[in-house]
């Protein structure tokens, strides 16, 4: 294969910006302008430096591509049509219904897009993930290559990703920043000072290359720096234009996100529709020892009647998964020693990754490190999982499989006050797209849930306790995803109590409670919050008419609305009582805490008796 020539490299870039302005045309939307600027950083990527094999996405050799700014999906699906991936027709059905290429780039119907983006500030970060996959574990020459807009490198995440790279000296990864110098409403804050991202870069340990943007003989020469760089990242500082050949368009503000006023006259003054083809260089022959499955896996048992605190047991369980299962890893927040992840870091050093207190790195490697075929579990305290909502939220739109566990859960914690308290967790999940959020209530349960998650694609979220609660279930049990243990129950049953994790054990001591007053109360373990045991709970409410929830976690999105929602199908919704945390907690002991929030075994046997109560008198 001959390289294309420099001559041919500006046509090739000329293509892809018409098409970009065509695209955004026929659809009336899109952004064609943030296209244009990075035209000739992608012909040149793609046409001397990029190792890819796209009839074969799985090569292991295969370089990766991530468009960080994925608002350019103009620019990335022209570029498919140069590579020959999609034809002309297929370009102008651009964000219609039913439309492969949607507004911003998914890997749902595209086998070429590593993951979702869009929103900005995430494909670095990402990016890091897919780098350590190839350093660290698959041991593979391929390198990530991502394109990043100025804009979004006001993002923290941004530097969080740039200071784990520059850390574990990620040569492998190159981060081009196309420097258009404005944004959405008006200039960026740096403008084209090359030198500003440049010394910000620098200070994480990168090496840094300044280039024209569209001088394709200076932008094939900063791809070659990078690609000869050793020991350090690499951020390619490329300064462009917005809207770059068309004089109405280019370097104007107030064109983001619009197609080109005269489209006709654009493409044109662009030098007309061309039909080009770039021909991608193919991957040299890689091979990647797949991580093989021993077949056995031995999860921790736990003795009846022991006080073990579910972290710990997750703890043992994710290093039994992964000494029965080489594509587990294992990622903290500088927590490990209080998440138990510590003891899968001990047993597989070179699958555990520490990403210090950058929750927004840890989610975003862990996707990363997804899309390269590893199951990955991150874990940190529940509270702090808030911060990398935005990036779950993005895994769930890119079908990433990864596994999240939030310990320290709930009022239950204790002195150390609201500001530790994972109070919100269970709604933030819950609400993620094919989700499945567990909250176990002792050892047991938990080393099988932490199994079961291994085996369930989509996101997984496990929620733990800090402290010790007793191990009610034998280690032969069972808890299937999507179960429920019915704890204790009668004929002569008059209401249900559904609880989960530490609330557990209040339940059945409000039951024990109840009981002693003649009051006959079925308790359900609702481990499985989503999805939840709409069966077993339809059943409660036909034999005890009366259900109480208590959870510790604010009302809003929980486990009360997790009951309620499996009696949305129009039958009658029984009486319900939902006890929760709906005050602001401060320092206490554990015991005062759930007395507090109004979740303790007295409170919850005090509840049951008055909603009894006014059940009689109706």
């Amino acid at each position: 294969m001959t390289p294309p020539t420099d001559a041919e490299l500006a046509e090739i870039a000329q293509q892809l910006r018409v098409d970009s302005v065509r695209v955004a045309a026929a659809a009336g939307s899109g952004h064609p302008s943030s296209s244009m600027s990075a035209a000739e950083l992608t012909a040149v990527l793609f046409a001397r430096h990029l190792r890819h094999d796209f009839e074969r996405p799985e090569h292991p050799g295969n370089d990766r591509f991530i468009l960080s700014k994925g608002h350019a999906s103009p620019l990335l699906y022209a570029t498919y049509k140069a590579v020959g991936l999609v034809d002309d027709d297929e370009l102008r059905t651009f964000r219609t219904l039913g439309s492969r290429l949607e507004g911003h780039p998914t890997p749902r119907a595209l086998p070429w897009v590593e993951v979702a983006t869009g929103s900005l500030g995430q494909g670095l970060p990402v990016g890091v993930g897919m780098a350590l996959a190839g350093k660290r574990l698959e041991r593979v020459g391929y390198r990530v290559w991502v394109l990043c807009g100025d804009s979004e490198l006001a993002e923290g995440s941004v530097w969080e990703a740039a200071e784990h790279a520059g850390h574990e000296h990620l040569d492998n990864l190159t981060a081009i920043v196309d420097v258009n110098r404005l944004g959405q409403r008006g200039p960026t804050r740096h403008g084209h000072d090359l030198d500003a991202y440049a010394r910000r870069f620098q200070a994480f340990g990168w090496h840094t290359v300044e280039c024209d943007g569209h001088d394709v003989r200076d932008v094939d020469r900063a791809y070659a720096e990078a690609r000869s760089t050793l020991g350090q990242p690499t951020a390619i500082l490329a300064r462009t234009l917005k809207g770059k050949g068309v004089a109405a368009a280019e370097d104007r503000e107030g064109l983001h996100g619009k197609p080109l006023k005269q489209p006709e006259e654009a493409v044109e003054e662009l030098g007309g529709v061309r039909n080009l083809r770039i021909e991608v260089q193919q991957p040299p022959a890689a091979r990647v020892l797949h991580a093989v499955r021993s077949g056995h896996l031995d999860l921790p048992r736990f003795e009846v009647g022991d006080e073990v605190a579910t972290r710990s047991a997750y703890g043992q369980a994710v290093a039994a998964l992964g000494s029965a299962r080489g594509d587990v890893v294992a990622l903290d927040g500088e927590v490990s020693d209080s998440t138990k992840s510590e003891l899968f870091a001990k047993e597989h050093p070179e699958r555990f990754f520490e990403c210090y207190i950058a929750e927004q790195q840890m989610v975003a490697a862990a996707t990363g490190l997804a899309a390269r075929g590893f199951v990955p579990y991150a874990s940190t305290f529940a509270a702090f999982l808030t911060r990398a909502h935005d990036f779950l939220r993005m895994a769930a739109i890119s079908d990433m499989d990864i596994k999240l566990v939030g310990s320290h859960a709930g009022v239950s914690i204790g002195q150390d006050g609201p500001s530790q308290m994972g109070l919100e967790d269970l709604a933030m999940m819950r609400a993620l797209h094919g989700s499945a959020v567990l909250y176990p209530c002792d050892a047991n349960q938990t080393a099988h849930l932490v199994a079961a998650l291994a085996e369930r694609p989509g996101i997984g979220y496990l929620r733990t306790t800090r402290g010790e609660t007793p191990v009610i279930y034998g280690p032969e049990e069972r808890f299937p995803i999507g179960g429920s243990k019915v704890l204790r129950s009668s004929d002569e049953d008059r209401v249900t109590i559904v609880a989960a994790g530490v609330t557990v054990r209040e339940a059945l001591d409000a039951a024990d409670q109840l009981a002693q007053a003649g009051i006959a109360a079925r308790v359900i373990d609702l481990y499985s919050v989503k999805p939840v045991d709409t069966a077993t709970l339809q059943e409660a409410a036909d034999r005890t008419g009366c259900l109480v929830t208590v959870e510790d976690h604010r009302v809003e999105g929980g486990i009360g609305d997790a009951v309620l929602e499996a009696f949305s199908d129009g039958r009658p919704v029984p009486r319900f009582v939902r006890l929760a945390v709906g005050h602001m907690p401060g320092s206490a002991t554990p015991g005062e805490q759930l007395r507090s929030a109004g979740i303790d075994a007295a409170s919850v046997a005090a509840a049951v008796r008055l909603l009894v109560e006014q059940a009689v008198v109706s």
